[in-house]
C-alpha cells in the first residue's frame, strides 16, 4: 500500500496537530469558524451532484 503525499511544508507532526485541532473543537467554535469564512451577502447549501452543472450554469449567466 503506497502512503499519500502531504501537502509542502507539512509533516506527521503537522497533521496530527491539525487533526486534534478539529477533533478537539467544540461544536459551537466549528460553527463560529465555518461562520466567519462567509460573506453576509452570500449563502451556503447542499446541492445533488447531479444538479451542480446546471447550478454553475444559472450562476455564470447571473454573472454575464
Amino acid at each position: 500500500m503506497s502512503q499519500s503525499k502531504s501537502p509542502d511544508g507539512w509533516d506527521e507532526e503537522k497533521v496530527r496537530r491539525v487533526l486534534a485541532h478539529y477533533e478537539e473543537q467544540p461544536d459551537e467554535g466549528a460553527l463560529l469558524e465555518d461562520e466567519a469564512g462567509i460573506e453576509p451577502s452570500e449563502t451556503v447549501m447542499n446541492v445533488r451532484h447531479d444538479l451542480v452543472p446546471k447550478v454553475r450554469e444559472l450562476i455564470a449567466k447571473r454573472r454575464s
